[in-house]
């Protein structure tokens, strides 16, 4: 999948300059689809170009002005036609931590804990983050009548497989870590 239809999915949200569009990438999107600015930045060149956004420049005083993109009638019809369609093919997980685990014998045991912890740091962090997404998506309604009455249910859903991507990771660290110090204690 190009970064394409990600973005075109993030502009369901409503109009969005490139700034808030990476601010919104960073939210909602990096517990599946990460992207550089940069790269939206350029996305957003191409799509507008394919008529697939649209862009209005917005004056602002004591600042550069701004650009505000949206969907377009085609680019919807687009992401339309992209949702309705199976994956291409099944996700593949690509991990440097993984690779080095596979390569941790002969390592200095120390090392390889140090890395999973950070690991664990970084689960957490992301779960603490989402958890504020989160109770800013329900506004204070439950969870089931979110799910029930809310106009769009895809942000909350992918939120969803975040959080549970996210506290797996933090399992299999805590399990990892159990395993080196059983080892460790061995030694």
């Amino acid at each position: 999948m190009s970064l394409k239809y990600a973005v075109l999915a993030a502009l369901l949200e409503g109009e969005a300059s490139g700034y808030e569009l990476s601010k919104l990438f960073d939210v909602s999107f990096a517990n599946f689809w990460a992207s550089t600015p940069q790269q939206l930045y350029r996305e957003l060149e191409r799509l507008e170009r394919d008529g697939l956004v649209q862009a209005r420049v917005v004056r602002q005083e004591r600042r550069p002005d701004k650009r505000m993109f949206s969907l377009t009638e085609t680019g919807r019809r687009d992401l339309e036609t992209f949702a309705a369609a199976p994956p291409k093919r099944p996700t593949a997980i690509r991990d440097e931590l993984m690779i080095k685990i596979q390569a941790m014998d002969g390592v200095d045991p120390e090392a390889t804990r140090a890395l999973v912890e950070e690991r664990a740091t970084w689960a957490r962090a992301k779960l603490d983050r989402y958890a504020r997404v989160r109770e800013r998506l329900l506004g204070g309604r439950t969870e089931e009548e979110y799910l029930r009455r809310a106009d769009r249910i895809g942000p909350y859903l992918t939120l969803m497989g975040g959080i549970a991507f996210e506290e797996e990771n933090l399992r299999w660290c805590e399990r990892v870590l159990s395993v080196l110090r059983s080892r460790a204690a061995l030694s």
